[in-house]
């Protein structure tokens, strides 16, 4: 929506996955903030969004709430240090193999070392 309440109209979306969205250039032309809002020659707002701006958007706001506060908290106990064991006992510092067949044979085998690792601290 525009400062004076005028809705823009969607346009197309690119290969990029973003939408774009266009005011009606004859509004426009007659708008009193037109040198505020846009500086474009044909009297035309454009405004951008990417496909998943949405989601984006409800994610930022459930990880500002108090529980998403207190989940990011954790994170570092548990996502991170995942990741920090892998780097320091797990090899994942260098790459063992070449391609990416390699590198997933990399990422498999640590990833089963931890999960057994996990399993016989559960038992």
């Amino acid at each position: 929506m525009l400062p004076e309440g005028q809705m823009l109209r969607y346009a197309t979306t690119n290969r990029d996955g973003y939408r774009h969205y266009h005011s009606d250039p004859a509004r426009c032309r007659t708008c009193p903030r037109l040198s505020i809002c846009t500086r474009n020659q044909h009297h035309r707002k454009t405004v951008t969004r990417h496909v998943w701006e949405d989601a984006k958007e409800r994610v930022d706001s459930r990880r500002l709430e108090p529980v998403g506060k207190r989940l990011y908290v954790r994170r570092k106990e548990t996502v991170e240090r995942s990741f920090a064991d892998a780097k320091q006992l797990h090899g994942y510092r260098y790459a063992r193999m070449r391609g990416i067949a390699g590198m997933r044979e990399q990422a498999l085998l640590c990833a089963a070392a931890q999960n057994l690792k996990k399993i016989a601290l559960a038992a």
